[in-house]
């Protein structure tokens, strides 16, 4: 049957590859992230707040390899939480304040507008 509902040669389909949003690599149909950065982050929910020690210890656990774990914890993960490392910190942060009795309230948001905005150059000026 020539013409037809059918175009007149075969068209190619070109189906988009889902890259996984902490490290960027082939996640799957239908996943945000590949298996190995579903592992880490079910040990980042599973092990918040135990310690960096015992976090980095459960990571390598995982047998995930270390370049992408160091990409899984600077991944943005979107919005204004920051990137896992500064919620890591804000984290202890919050832990060493209720230490000394104060009431902890840094976030991961704080954290990363520390960080961008940079270090005290000089002690009486605020950084730029």
């Amino acid at each position: 049957m020539a013409g037809g509902n059918f175009p007149p040669r075969a068209a190619t389909a070109m189906l988009a590859v889902m890259r996984c949003r902490f490290c960027g690599d082939r996640a799957g149909w239908w996943w945000r992230r590949c298996t190995d950065c579903r592992k880490l982050w079910s040990v980042w929910q599973a092990h918040r707040g135990a310690g960096m020690r015992r976090l980095l210890d459960a990571f390598s656990a995982t047998g995930v390899a270390n370049e992408k774990i160091g990409r899984f914890l600077v991944a943005d993960l979107g919005g204004n939480d920051g990137n896992i490392t500064d919620q890591i910190a804000a984290d202890m942060a919050n832990q060493l304040s209720d230490a000394l009795g104060l009431r902890g309230i840094q976030s991961g948001a704080d954290v990363k507008r520390l960080r961008q905005r940079g270090a005290w150059r000089h002690y009486d000026q605020r950084p730029e």
